[in-house]
């Protein structure tokens, strides 16, 4: 079985950086896609940013130059990097993926396709006061 497990999360004051971790088990990420998507009361669900399996990236407007994903030097691994937070970053956040033949930059950020990714992790959790 392959699982996914987020870290990374915590409580920050605006303007303050976190990376996010997001770690899959029993695999590499060689084959997969990754999008992390994060939740909140007053947002709703919402796709942020994604990295598919050759390396290229897409991100929601709101998080462009701010939001950055990137691959670890360990194969298992890939990073969210949020740097100047704002309270409206406040969330929980979740990685998910997907087998690359099957994903595509175009919509992996479309939360009506979020059933296309098998696997999920447990979220973490970003809060940020102003």
């Amino acid at each position: 079985d392959y699982r996914l497990s987020e870290s990374g999360g915590g409580s920050v004051q605006s303007g303050g950086s976190l990376r996010l971790s997001c770690e899959v088990s029993g695999d590499t990420f060689d084959r997969w896609c990754v999008a992390w998507f994060r939740q909140s009361s007053k947002k709703g669900r919402e796709g942020v940013a994604a990295l598919d399996s050759s390396g290229r990236t897409n991100y929601t407007d709101s998080v462009k130059d701010r939001f950055t994903v990137t691959q670890a030097n360990v194969k298992n691994t890939r990073y969210l990097q949020i740097s100047d937070l704002k309270p409206e970053d406040t969330a929980m956040y979740y990685c998910a993926a997907l087998p690359h033949e099957y994903c595509s930059l175009s919509w992996l950020l479309d939360t009506r396709k979020i059933e296309r990714f098998g696997l999920w992790g447990q979220g973490t959790q970003v809060t940020v006061s102003s």
